[in-house]
């Protein structure tokens, strides 16, 4: 049985509530976490025509827009595959609002959006080459459906990020095809779109067209794997060195990422200590890394005792590595001792990494597990 609260994985919200709903016995029923193997190696021919079919439908330079929508759309989905396809530089990426003003990142952030969806049609009236799906606080947001369905229309590769998924789906684009999505989300996506081919043990899918990923940390792979369909191995194995990634395929250990009871237990301690719940501040420095930023900031955000908070000088935006504009959430010189982030390390992989660790140190190893079972990304650090 999945959680029935639309963003109770994300905020928090209703988890005490739905324990009551759901009394103790659901609890007992959950399964105890298990230790799993690793993934085989996927084969070379399944990897090769992965690649294939993401190659660019349209320009030798191709156009990457990414969509949100202003009020809810995930923070790493948004700004991780910014932040490395921007690094690459193998395409052209803009990051888009359904309307104007800033988009409000969840659990983190703020940035500025380089257009809205139809001043990006007013200047490119043939579309982009690849629409990136965001998780979405809705689903079913008109403006966001029209605009990818039109797309669609006009041969883009659509690729649903993480629960992007169920919006893609929404727009009628995974009937009849294989997907994925995130574990939290998989049996509403299934019961949505029952034509619907589910594929385990992949974090990334592509058919005819439409890609879809696993959670959150499975930006990461689809951003590379696009690279390598733009640009070849070497380029893609070149930004995945300079992210500190050793390596990276489609392979996934689906078994490893479900509603466990010490998930539910994470979750529902970790809720009901609202007297320790804190405020972390995240110093905004001009040219920080978008990808680091939005792990450290969304990891932070997830542990149910924390939220991260960013602050500056003055409340104008500050420019990231790439170009994307960032909002503060508060205006500070500085932040109280022992209540600050640390310095955000450059290198993507690594700043996760350490991320996790830290929070393993503050609030203990199940909330970090907690954290990277939400991510649904596979921690090495994890007791797993």
């Amino acid at each position: 049985m999945v959680f029935n609260t639309r963003l109770a994985l994300w905020s928090g919200l209703g988890v005490v509530a739905l324990l009551a709903a759901l009394g103790a016995g659901w609890l007992l029923s959950l399964p105890s976490a298990e230790r799993t193997e690793a993934p085989p190696p996927i084969a070379r021919q399944e990897t090769d025509a992965t690649v294939a079919s993401l190659k660019p439908p349209k320009r030798q330079r191709p156009l990457i827009a990414i969509i949100g929508i202003n009020d809810a759309t995930e923070t790493t989905d948004y700004l991780m595959p910014y932040g490395i396809l921007k690094r690459a530089d193998v395409a052209d990426v803009v990051a888009l609002a359904t309307q104007p003003g800033p988009v409000t990142l969840y659990p983190a952030l703020r940035v500025e959006p380089q257009a809205t969806t139809a001043e990006f049609d007013a200047q490119h009236p043939d579309g982009a080459d690849y629409v990136i799906v965001p998780a979405m606080s809705r689903d079913d947001d008109p403006a966001a459906l029209n605009w990818i369905t039109s797309q669609a229309a006009k041969g883009a590769i659509v690729i649903g990020v993480c629960a992007g998924a169920k919006v893609v789906g929404e727009a009628g684009l995974l009937d009849g095809r294989q997907a994925t999505t995130h574990w939290y989300y998989l049996e509403e996506l299934r019961e949505e779109n029952p034509r619907m081919q589910y594929v385990a043990d992949r974090r990334l899918v592509v058919d005819d067209g439409v890609a879809t990923t696993t959670g959150i940390s499975a930006s990461m792979p689809m951003s590379l794997t696009l690279i390598e369909a733009i640009a070849g191995r070497d380029k893609a194995q070149a930004v995945a060195e300079d992210l500190g990634l050793a390596d990276w395929d489609a392979r996934h250990d689906s078994r490893a990422f479900q509603l466990t009871r010490q998930f539910a237990l994470t979750a529902i301690g970790n809720t009901l200590a609202f007297w320790n719940r804190e405020k972390l501040g995240l110093e905004l420095a001009p040219g920080v890394d978008e990808v680091s930023l939005a792990l450290v900031a969304d990891a932070w955000s997830r542990t149910y005792r924390s939220r991260a908070v960013t602050f500056a000088g003055d409340a104008g935006a500050v420019e990231t590595r790439n170009g994307l504009r960032v909002l503060p959430d508060e205006v500070a010189a500085g932040w109280p001792e022992g209540q600050t982030l640390p310095e955000i390390a450059e290198r993507p992989a690594l700043a996760l990494d350490e991320a996790l660790r830290a929070i393993a140190a503050r609030y203990g190893t199940r909330t970090a597990e907690f954290v990277a079972t939400q991510l649904e990304y596979p921690w090495p650090g994890g007791t797993r």
